[in-house]
Order: C-alpha cells, then structure tokens, then sequence
C-alpha cells in the first residue's frame, strides 16, 4: 500500500513536469501528428504530464493487482452495478419517457433499445453515477457557482442527466453502425435496421441525438455542452477514419488507437469530466475524471475486438469474425502483423474472399496477438485504476465504496467474456 501512495506521489509529480507520451515495444501511440488532431491528449495541454508508458505501465500493473487483491481480502468482492442499482432504474424510466415522439412509428423506433429486457447492463450510467459518488465534495465546499446553488439532491439530478444524456448519445451510435454495418442483430435480438429499416433506424439516432441536446442545454452548463457536443463530433470523426482509410493507415497502431478513442473512449471520458465539473472538483480532478474514462473505454474496446475473435454469436448477441469480415483491422490482426509480416500482403487484398478470413485466422493463430491485445488492455485498465488512485483522500465511506468499485470495473471490463 505504501508503494501504491508513492508511485502515485511519482506519477502526480510527473504530470506538472512535462508531456504524457504512451509507448508500446518501443512505439509511440496517440501522440500529435499531422494526419489528425490528438484530443486524447487533451488533458496533457491542462498538466502537462510526461509518464514513460513502458516504465509505469509494470508498475501500475502491480498496483492494479493489489487494488483488486486488497478489495476481495478486505471485505466481500464489490458489486458495481447492484450500488447503483436503484438510480439506473430510476434512470431507465426516465430514459423511456424522455424518446416518446408524437409519430407513434419513430416512438417504436426511439425506444426499441430503451425498452425492458434489452436495455442492457447500463455501463456508461453505472460508471458516471459511480463517478459522482467518488467525487462527492460536501456542499459547503463547494464553489458559490458549482450549481447554480443547487441542493445536493438537484447536483445528483444533474449529474444524473450527464449519465442519461451519455446513453442517448451511445444508443444513437450504436443504431447508426449498424446501418453502416448492415448489422442483423443487436444485443441478441434482431437490430433496429433489420426490423424497420434503414431509413427509420437512421431517424430514430438522429430522434436520440436532438433529446440528448434539449437535456443538454438544460444543464445550462457552457463547458459541459462543450464536452459533449465534442464526443458527438468524435462520433462522427473515427467512424469516417474507419471507412475511408489507406493501405498504411489500416496497418497503424497509432491510426488504429486514434479511431478507438474517437469511436469508444471518448465518450466515456468527457462525461466522466463533465461529471466533475458540475460537482465544482478542480481541473486536476476533472482531468483525473477524463483519464479515468479514457483508459477504461480504450480496455472495454481492445477486449471487444479479442472477443470479436474468440466470442460465439450466442455469448456476444452478435456474430463472431464481424470486424474482419467487414474488412476492419484491429489490434490482433495489427499485433501477429508484427511478427507475421507476409499477412499484411493478405489484409492488402481485402477480406471479401472467405479464403483470406481462414489464412488471416490461421496467422493470428500462429501468433501473440490476442495475448498482447488483452496485455494492452491491462496497462490502460491499469492507468484507469491509477487515476482512481490519485484522487484526492476523501474518508468518507460512500466516496471510498465508490471508487472502490470504479477500478473493480476496470478488472471486470478485461476479465469479460461478452
């Protein structure tokens, strides 16, 4: 434990010192370059923090060990979802009411993935309400203009809105790939574009998108709307990045890295972030919230595409081998590259041909890539944990069960199996 304070101490110091550079095997990921802007680095313009990822990435591995050891010997294994349990309910019915529509077709269409049964486990709100317990401040700390001098009660509400706008945002994008997709299913059932259409699933993400705006502007919250109506653009950005790539830039790490956190991460991290700034932390704390969210999304996805390759259809709720399929390269096609260089003349000639799927799985097969993808999403679950870590000493029990239960959700996201 003291090791884990001290390391934390290591990594505060080195935010105030310099830049945050990520490598991996010797390569710089995410950095600046001229391609493309890096807001994934949005947090070092505000720190300026310089950690060497090979170097900590060992030790924040034993930190995160210890934090999950330290959780299940200290006292019963935490149960993320069942804390929050009450208020996702809460939040699901208010979810359900705010996409009714006066066109009873596009109501049918908005709520298809909003109804009971097929809503799913919640991750985003369980996360960001989660965040707001961890990041409580009592009330008379709290800066004259934090809430609009709003009651505790009315900053939860608030920040409760953050988690149901998060969720519209998600649904919409979720019903926008599959029409680009031309995916047939969707959480184990038949996807929206496959029961009504294209033209209405399309309608109804753009129906999710306009609510989660009114529910925006209510905040009344100028850098909060900022920091969403940027992960829209995000959307957008690293879905565009997947469709139109070259030859080199679908064989990068670095492309590749930048399209996730576009296309996953940085929603979770700019709610996280807006999560802490209705709750009046400081812009330390607000980007600690940012990085927590940022290396949680870019794990859940890195293990999403590992189960894209190793998942059945029945465990996922949608077929296996579905990036590939599509012609999408993702970290364990990039990783057997490395040691494999002959399939990159195979992902070159494109996947169309059922025979280059087969001789691309029998190279993967040969290599560590799924290996060295899980390794990856275990450093940045590692640096979720971390972040955790570095929040200021809160001893109040409720802040402490919380963020308990935020890195818990970083073992869980890279121990999952669906």
């Amino acid at each position: 434990m003291l090791f884990a304070r001290g390391l934390t101490r290591v990594v505060r110091s080195g935010y105030s010192r310099s830049r945050w550079i990520l490598c991996y095997n010797g390569h710089q990921l995410l950095r600046h370059t001229n391609h493309f802007p890096a807001p994934i680095h949005s947090s070092e313009q505000v720190l300026g923090c310089r950690v060497i990822y090979s170097w900590v990435s060992s030790a924040l591995s034993g930190i995160g060990k210890q934090a999950h050891h330290q959780s299940s010997s200290l006292e019963e294994q935490l149960d993320p979802f069942s804390l929050v349990a009450d208020e996702l309910s809460i939040l699901a019915n208010r979810l359900r009411s705010m996409v009714v529509a006066e066109v009873p077709k596009l109501a049918s269409a908005a709520e298809y993935f909003f109804k009971m049964g097929v809503e799913g486990k919640r991750f985003r709100p369980t996360v960001l309400l989660l965040m707001a317990t961890a990041l409580n401040l009592p009330m008379s700390r709290l800066p004259p203009d934090a809430t609009l001098h709003t009651s505790s009660g009315e900053l939860r509400t608030r920040q409760q809105c953050v988690a149901e706008i998060t969720e519209m945002i998600h649904v919409a994008s979720l019903l926008h790939d599959d029409v680009l997709d031309d995916a047939d299913t969707r959480r184990g059932i038949g996807s929206l574009n496959f029961v009504m259409g294209n033209k209405l699933a399309v309608l109804a993400g753009d129906f999710l998108l306009s609510r989660a705006c009114v529910a925006l502007a209510s905040l009344k919250n100028t850098e909060v709307v900022s920091l969403l109506a940027t992960v829209v653009e995000h959307l957008v950005t690293g879905e565009t990045m997947q469709m139109s790539t070259t030859s080199d830039q679908r064989c990068s790490m670095e492309y590749y890295m930048q399209k996730t956190y576009y296309k996953t991460a940085s929603l979770i991290s700019n709610s996280c972030k807006a999560i802490a700034l209705l709750a009046g932390q400081t812009t330390e704390v607000s980007i600690m919230a940012f990085e927590y969210g940022k290396n949680l999304g870019l794990a859940y996805q890195l293990i999403d595409d590992v189960l894209d390759f190793t998942g059945t259809s029945t465990s996922l709720g949608k077929g296996s081998l579905t990036d590939i399929s599509h012609g999408i390269i993702t970290a364990p096609i990039l990783f057997a590259m490395e040691e494999f260089p002959e399939l990159r003349a195979v992902v070159d000639q494109g996947f169309d041909n059922s025979a280059n799927v087969d001789l691309a799985l029998e190279y993967l097969g040969k290599s560590h890539g799924i290996q060295r993808t899980r390794d990856l999403a275990r450093k940045h679950a590692n640096l979720a944990s971390a972040a955790i870590d570095s929040l200021p000493r809160n001893d109040d029990e409720d802040v402490q069960i919380s963020r308990r239960a935020l890195v818990e959700l970083t073992q869980r996201v890279i121990t999952r199996t669906k």
